[in-house]
């Protein structure tokens, strides 16, 4: 069976850079995949295909394919979070919202990514996650609470990180 993926031209040209990468894709799930305006997947078994679809969304999404990689277990879950939901079309508003998730230096990507046991990029107007069901919500809930203007300490006990620090 044949299946088509649309993800952004930037994120396709970065792809065929990396075909050593899309190769080990193909061996590891028995796909022949193609990469045209559009990526053309091929596979007889239906769960792969999915699967191979769910990573490479996640690479579209801005992970690096071996983060993506990680959605060919069965536990692991991809999560995206529309930005526009939170603030409507205000470009500006996108970017203030995505540097609080990032926080200081990444900050706060990283401290939600280890007390969740997750995976996060930001790309575009999303926000993406990578984990078990019960770690991928959980960041869902902390990127959530920074998006509707909580403080990030507030976030930071939630995690049970503590005093922020």
């Amino acid at each position: 069976m044949i299946d088509f993926i649309a993800i952004p031209e930037e994120r396709i040209k970065l792809l065929r850079k990396q075909r050593e990468a899309l190769r080990n894709l193909e061996k590891l799930t028995a796909t022949k995949i193609k990469l045209n305006e559009e990526i053309e997947i091929e596979c007889e078994d239906s769960l792969t295909l999915m699967r191979v679809k769910e990573v490479l969304k996640a690479f579209g999404r801005g992970f690096i394919l071996d983060a993506a990689l990680n959605l060919l277990d069965e536990e692991q879950y991809l999560d995206v979070i529309n930005i526009k939901d939170f603030v409507g079309k205000s470009e500006k508003r996108i970017e203030i919202l995505k540097g609080r998730v990032i926080g200081s230096a990444g900050k706060s990507k990283n401290i939600i990514e280890k007390y969740t046991e997750t995976k996060i990029a930001i790309y575009g107007k999303t926000i993406s996650i990578i984990g078990n069901w019960s770690g991928a919500s959980k960041a869902r809930q902390a990127v959530e609470m920074l998006l509707n203007g909580s403080s990030h300490n507030t976030v930071y006990r939630f995690l049970g990180k503590g005093n922020g620090e």
